[in-house]
């Protein structure tokens, strides 16, 4: 019987999706992503390799798997062929018998990142902090019924077209925030070869996908950002622009709902954020040097953009929305490791908005911005937890501090992870991960 798993970020991203996907994706036969763009960055240690990926699903590591680009997806064909060069210098083979793209994916054009680039100046102060690679303008594209898709663009005379025809308007806003406008003829002549070189692997990933199902192999779906940066539940309008949740995975692959099997929620053991936005829990003032220790300890500078994050407290009021909204069946909490060096731990759990506690996730930015997190103190453990590998051998107050986060999310925890590498991995015999990786 085949197997469906889910793997969703509960946090605003970087919680280590790419370790356990990779982890993973051993017991799978196909590994899919369902929606985002080279905006998301997953890092996989291997050893003493390292490899970053930013389109490619994060089972290429793993000889034999097929990797799926969703329908959900948008795609900049000039950023896939350069992560795809730059596997294959690192031995990994990128080939379309290993890689599938949805021709009904949209693509990433020269004048998506122009738009990006001048919708940001228009926000002034109000700026989302994008990665200026063209994903909102592709996904507005997409909603206007104006994107080109990946079966479109192969037609030359379809893809000459509508380059032509969305230029106009793209560079009306262009021109009128002091941008250079785009000419047609140069656009058309820079994806036309990317596009040709692009058309071995593109295939009917839905077909593809259900039929792997009927056919009884495994599906590993990995999605990218995470909950709350979901378009329509995060924390919106600092949010990236598409559907990062549960419900995303079957909108952006063609799956059914009653296709999946479980879902795999991924949280750290404390939270980061990147670019703008309401952040509760962020160490600020008092507690920035303590957000900076984690900050280098945990290396938390963006796989796509090497920009610094920012470093909170764990926040279990978010993550037990984000439980809700995906319907969590077991958790990875990831770099427990990082907190060694902490005397003590904070949990937030609960907001209190001018002097009441709430019962919900703020639906308003402001509201966000202004709850005060209530939080608990725990321990620290001040002993290394790196490359632990059984639960039995965590020290005492750091198994304390990883139970009291499943009380509090209300999600039994299936791994915990000790270190950036496969092997520094904790996997919980009982859960229901374990009975995903047949274990």
């Amino acid at each position: 019987m085949s197997k469906v798993i889910v793997v969703i970020g509960a946090q605003w991203g970087d919680e280590g999706k790419g370790k356990i996907v990779d982890l993973m994706a051993e017991r799978f036969d196909v590994v899919a992503r369902y929606q985002g763009g080279h905006n998301a960055g997953h890092s996989v240690q291997v050893g003493e390799r390292s490899f970053v990926l930013h389109l490619i699903p994060s089972g290429i590591v793993h000889e034999g798997k097929t990797c799926v680009l969703g329908n959900g997806m948008v795609i900049d064909p000039k950023a896939f062929f350069q992560e795809a060069d730059r596997l294959a210098e690192q031995g990994i083979s990128v080939t379309p018998a290993r890689v599938l793209i949805s021709s009904r994916a949209h693509l990433i054009l020269p004048y998506h990142r122009a738009l990006d680039h001048t919708s940001e100046e228009r926000l002034g102060n109000e700026r989302v902090g994008t990665t200026l690679r063209g994903i909102g303008p592709a996904y507005e594209d997409k909603a206007g019924r104006r994107g080109i898709r990946v079966a479109d663009a192969v037609v030359p005379e379809v893809l000459r077209s509508r380059i032509e025809r969305n230029l106009e308007d793209a560079n009306r806003i262009i021109e009128a925030y002091g941008g250079q406008a785009l000419d047609a003829a140069q656009v058309f002549d820079e994806m036309s070869p990317l596009i040709e070189r692009l058309s071995p692997f593109i295939a009917d990933t839905t077909l593809f996908m259900n039929r792997a199902v009927r056919e009884g192999r495994s599906v590993l779906i990995e999605g990218a950002q995470a909950t709350l940066l979901d378009v329509d539940h995060g924390t919106y309008p600092f949010v990236t622009s598409s559907c990062t949740t549960a419900g995303g995975a079957c909108m952006g692959t063609g799956l059914a709902p009653q296709r999946i099997s479980g879902v795999l929620g991924i949280v750290r053991t404390y939270t980061t954020r990147v670019g703008e936005g309401p952040f509760p829990t962020e160490m600020l003032e008092a507690e920035d040097e303590l957000g900076q220790l984690i900050r280098e300890r945990g290396r938390e500078y963006g796989a796509s953009t090497g920009r610094p994050r920012r470093c909170g407290w764990f926040d279990a009021f978010a993550t037990r929305y984000a439980a809700e909204i995906n319907g969590f069946d077991s958790v990875a909490l990831t770099k427990l490791d990082v907190l060694d060096a902490l005397d003590e731990v904070k949990v937030c759990v609960g907001y209190r908005l001018a002097g009441r506690e709430l019962e919900s996730f703020p639906a308003v930015s402001k509201d966000l911005r202004d709850v005060e997190p209530v939080y608990e103190t725990l321990p620290g453990w001040k002993t290394s937890t790196e490359g632990v590998t059984e639960l039995d051998r965590l020290p005492a107050k750091a198994r304390a501090y990883v139970e009291f986060i499943s009380r509090q999310i209300g999600v039994p925890i299936g791994i915990v992870s000790t270190g950036p590498e496969r092997g520094q991995t904790i996997l919980v015999r009982d859960s229901a991960l374990a009975g995903w990786l047949g274990d």
